[in-house]
């Protein structure tokens, strides 16, 4: 009996050392994310020449007038609201035609569906390099340069691939007796995936919803090419002002950066518990 004690005893003692390296390993792991974003922080309240001077120390009066500068200046207001707007009807319309196409790929038993489902993969092999000289040239010629509805066409097509593929796994998740139930007391297809199939998936929308958000809020070489107006830039085009061929006001610069994380970062916060749950579940699928 003794025996059995010392040996409980011996394996406790062992997983609790293997916890404490695990924690000890996130902790670093957080510190080593975390300090380049406290280290721009704290950059975006400097001066230039406190800056150079010595780069690591903490400001000694903070200057949150850079954060006015950089807002003024770079009429970030203006340009967050763009990114907004693309960022919002580009999310609302990926998701919803990704989650009818993931949807039928799925659940509807035709005979195309794998081969439907590679044909949408292929777009995630193909870089926006590739057919930015087409479409910028196409763009032109039906007068979408210069328009927010020519940066929406883009972010939806790139955004369709990965959003068809990760809800095609949710979907293919929900147990077919469900909707075969829904079929026989007289359900249709469109009530199927509205009552049963969306709610079910609600997972798979956090976890796309918020690939597609911030891929397309940080976008910027399509923005760059496609809108050359004051009025249509997004905010990381807006960005680009505060660096200059022979000067660069870094600590305004920072600042700007600063204005353009937040939004990504309160999604984060706001979502964290969702995000983890979906990829958690998407990896243990088929």
């Amino acid at each position: 009996m003794s025996g059995k004690t010392e040996t409980i005893s011996v394996a406790n003692k062992k997983t609790k050392v293997v916890h404490a390296i695990i924690y000890v390993f996130l902790t670093l792991l957080a510190l080593i994310y975390l300090l380049p974003l406290v280290w721009v922080v704290i950059t975006s309240l400097k001066d230039d020449k406190v800056l150079m001077k010595s780069p690591w120390a903490l400001p000694a009066r903070p200057m949150f007038e850079n954060y006015t500068f950089a807002w003024t200046a770079g009429n970030l207001g203006r340009a967050t609201l763009n990114s907004f707007i693309v960022c919002t009807i580009t999310l609302v319309v990926s998701m919803f035609v990704g989650a009818l196409a993931a949807f039928a790929i799925a659940k509807l038993r035709f005979k195309l569906a794998k081969l439907t489902l590679t044909y949408f993969m292929i777009g995630m092999m193909i870089p926006v390099h590739c057919v930015l000289i087409p479409l910028f040239i196409q763009f032109s010629k039906a007068h979408l340069s210069n328009n927010l509805l020519g940066l929406i066409i883009p972010y939806v097509t790139f955004s369709l691939p990965i959003t068809i593929y990760i809800m095609v796994g949710f979907f293919e998740s929900i147990p077919n007796e469900l909707f075969e139930s829904a079929v026989i007391d007289g359900c249709s297809i469109y009530r199927m995936f509205g009552t049963i199939g969306l709610p079910l998936a609600k997972t798979g929308f956090m976890v796309t919803g918020l690939m597609s958000f911030v891929s397309n809020w940080n976008e910027l070489l399509l923005a760059m090419v496609f809108i050359s107006k004051e009025e249509f830039k997004t905010l990381p085009v807006s960005l680009t002002k505060f660096v200059g061929p022979y000067n660069t006001n870094y600590c305004q610069m920072f600042a700007a950066i600063m204005i353009a994380v937040i939004p990504t970062i309160v999604v984060y916060c706001c979502f964290a518990n969702q995000i983890v749950e979906g990829l958690t579940a998407g990896a243990v699928k088929g």
